[in-house]
């Protein structure tokens, strides 16, 4: 019988890298949620192409009344919740006395609120089957700090915190909860970035990539996607029963400095 994985930012970027991952083990079905215009059209698309059931659903995950919804429709349509995946991140880079106050509200909620919103939709579905698997995409940002991103900075060591306290609390009910901290992944949310970090630096955007975004990794190249699946896949297994309250870092050795 297929489990069910929910991915938040699923139809773009990392989610989709992760959600393709989780396909071709055709061990799941998927529900994935995004504001792409048609996210009826890549859930299909990857319905078609790994012979799964994958739904869509446009909730704003800074509507907590929306997230109610997602986790309901994720439930009706296939039964269970077993694997949530809170992906969905936004981004704002600018100095403090400079950053936008609506920023900071919507990067915090995003980020950080939406997650809690929906663990708290799908945990006594969990709770009541004894199983559940929540992956948090974090960031090396939820591990260390970079000036000019306060608000991601803070939503992404939150999520990092969040993801602690709810191990502890899923423990007794085999629910695992591990955050994943990517380096950098050449996605389109990294690529908006460039113009907004060679203005803070000061520095021509043919710069930010090796002077910026890849100088404090060791390995200077960008992460791939297809590892950050295939750790997802992992973690949510049964095999991972006892590996949860992690952040695992994915960055290039980022933080081994």
């Amino acid at each position: 019988m297929h489990k069910t994985v929910l991915i938040t930012g699923g139809t773009s970027g990392i989610g989709l890298g992760i959600a393709r991952e989780f396909a071709q083990t055709r061990k799941y079905n998927l529900v994935l949620n995004g504001l792409e215009p048609n996210g009826n059209e890549i859930a299909q698309a990857l319905a078609d192409e790994f012979k799964i059931k994958v739904c869509f659903h446009p909730a704003n995950l800074l509507k907590p009344e929306q997230i109610r919804e997602l986790a309901r429709f994720a439930e009706e349509e296939n039964g269970t919740v077993d694997v949530l995946v809170c992906n969905a991140g936004i981004q704002h880079v600018s100095p403090i006395d400079e950053f936008p106050e609506e920023k900071w509200d919507a990067i915090i909620g995003i980020n950080l609120s939406s997650a809690f919103h929906l663990t708290k939709a799908v945990w006594p579905g969990m709770k009541k089957r004894n199983f559940g698997r929540i992956i948090n995409i974090a960031s090396a940002h939820g591990l260390v700090a970079s000036e000019f991103k306060s608000a991601y900075i803070a939503s992404k060591h939150g999520i990092v915190g969040f993801t602690k306290t709810i191990a502890l609390e899923g423990a007794p009910y085999n629910i695992t909860a591990n955050a994943i901290c990517p380096g950098y992944v050449r996605t389109p949310l990294v690529e908006k970035q460039i113009a907004d970090q060679a203005k803070s630096h000061g520095i021509p955007e043919s710069e930010v990539i090796s002077k910026v975004m890849l100088y404090k990794q060791a390995v200077k190249d960008f992460v791939p996607v297809e590892l950050l699946g295939k750790l997802a896949v992992f973690l949510a297994s049964e095999e991972a029963k006892t590996l949860t309250g992690t952040a695992l870092p994915v960055d290039g050795g980022w933080n081994a400095q």
